[in-house]
C-alpha cells in the first residue's frame, strides 16, 4: 500500500510539475502517468497534443486532463489492431474510463474545459490572444489546471493500478496456480 501510494503521488506531483511547466494538459496527465508507472511512449504522447484545453485550445470539449487519463487508461487496456473486427475487446476501456470521467464529473462538476476554467477562474480564457493568455495567469489558471492535471493523474493511475491488481488476482485463482491447497 505505501508503495502504491508513492506510485500515485509521482504521477500527481510530475503530472502537475508538467502542466506548470509547458502545458498541454492531456500530455502532462500522460506524462505524470507514465512516469510513475515505467512507461516509455512517445507516439500516444505525441497523438494526445491537440487535446489540450477541451481539443485545439477551444474548450468546447471535455477537460485535456481527463482526455490523457482516457488515453492512459486505454494504452494498458484498449483494443488492439488484432481484436479491431471483436466490438466488445472495446469494453474494458470504455468502462474503466467511465469510471475516470464519473470520479472526475463527481469531482468538478462538470467534464467540459470550458465550465470548468468559469468555475475555477471565474470565465473562459481564449488562448490564442496573447493578452487573454496574460489574463488567464494572472487569473491563477497555471496553478488552479496543475493542480486538476495532477489530480486526473492520481484518478487514472489508481484506475490502472486497481484493475492490474484485479487481473492478477484473477490469474492467481486460475486453476493450477497460486498456492497449493
Amino acid at each position: 500500500m505505501e508503495k502504491e501510494e508513492a506510485v500515485l503521488q509521482k504521477a500527481f506531483d510530475r503530472a502537475k510539475a508538467h502542466e506548470l511547466a509547458s502545458g498541454g494538459c492531456p500530455q502532462c496527465t500522460l506524462a505524470g502517468i507514465f512516469e510513475a508507472l515505467g512507461v516509455e511512449d512517445t507516439t500516444v504522447f505525441k497523438a494526445a497534443t491537440g487535446l489540450a484545453d477541451g481539443v485545439g485550445l477551444t474548450g468546447d470539449g471535455h477537460c485535456g486532463a481527463l482526455s490523457g487519463g482516457t488515453l492512459a487508461i486505454g494504452y494498458f487496456f484498449g483494443r488492439s489492431m488484432e481484436e479491431f473486427d471483436n466490438i466488445t475487446k472495446q469494453l474494458k476501456a470504455c468502462m474503466l474510463s467511465k469510471k475516470l470521467h464519473d470520479a472526475f464529473v463527481e469531482k468538478y462538476g462538470t467534464c467540459r474545459c470550458e465550465d470548468i476554467q468559469k468555475k475555477m477562474v471565474g470565465r473562459f480564457f481564449n488562448l490564442y490572444d496573447p493578452k487573454e493568455m496574460e489574463a488567464a495567469f494572472k487569473a491563477g489558471m497555471p496553478e488552479k489546471c496543475s493542480t486538476l492535471v495532477g489530480e486526473t493523474a492520481r484518478m487514472a493511475t489508481q484506475i490502472i493500478l486497481d484493475e492490474q491488481k484485479r487481473i492478477a488476482q484473477k490469474k492467481m485463482n486460475e486453476p493450477g496456480r497460486g498456492p497449493e491447497k
